[in-house]
This record gives structure tokens, sequence and C-alpha cells, in this order.
């Protein structure tokens, strides 16, 4: 099996509904995206995927939708405001937690076309979550 991994940085800002702790005000992170890919064979250029692709359709979701915006439940109080004030947001049906946030860009590259098997979102330089979907 071969694999490659790409990362992206990017900025966002959430909260988590119903949170008991801190998490539970708007705040934000400096994130890092890491798009894991596997592919049993290689391709003519002796590639899983062309790094470069890979950047191309993870970076055109992810600066479109999430890079330097707000993450926020579909039911949240404070949705409305944001969008009066004409700040950037997206809204989620479920918490922004970096565990779903892990899974909305698996599933949008993988819709893409590309092997994706796993996103990590490190939230900070210590802190992370990942999602792989079951085979």
């Amino acid at each position: 099996m071969f694999r490659v991994c790409k990362e992206i940085e990017f900025c966002y800002g959430h909260r988590l509904l119903e949170h008991a702790g801190k998490c539970k005000h708007l705040h934000g992170h400096n994130a890092r995206a890491v798009v894991v890919l596997e592919s049993d064979e290689l391709d003519g250029m002796g590639m899983v995927c062309d790094f470069a692709e890979v950047d191309r359709a993870a970076r055109s979701f992810i600066d479109a939708e999430l890079d330097h915006t707000m993450l926020l439940r579909r039911d949240d109080p404070f949705l409305p405001r944001m969008r009066e004030a004409g700040e950037r947001v997206y809204v989620m049906d479920l918490n922004p937690t970096a565990e779903n946030i892990a899974r909305l860009i698996l599933e949008k590259v993988a819709a893409m076309g590309l092997p994706v098997v796993e996103v990590q979102i490190w939230e900070s330089g210590t802190a992370c979550a990942s999602y792989r979907p079951p085979r």
C-alpha cells in the first residue's frame, strides 16, 4: 500500500454549543489539515496522486469555505447576527468540532475523485482529531 500526505494550513473560528468549558465561547484556531491518500498501485508517473492535485482539490474547498470563516452549528443563536453583519459563516448540521471538520474535508475531497482515506485536523501543535471512514 502506498500512502501520501498533504498538509494545508488555514484559520477558522467556531464555538461548540452545549460545551461545558471554554470552547462554548467564540474563538479561533490556526489549524492544519493533513489529507492522507492511499493506493495499492501507482499511476504512470509512479505516484499515488500528484501533490499539486491534492493541494488543488483540498485547498479549493478549504479556501473557499473554511479559511478565515466562522463555523457554526445550524441552530447557533449567533448565526443570524453573523449573517446580518456580512461575516463569513459556514453552517454545519453538527457541532463544528475538529472531528466533524475532518470528516467534512474528507467527504469534499473524496467527492472530487481522489483516494483520500483520512483527514487529520490539528487545532494546535498538540491537539489533533481525525476521521477515517469505515471500509
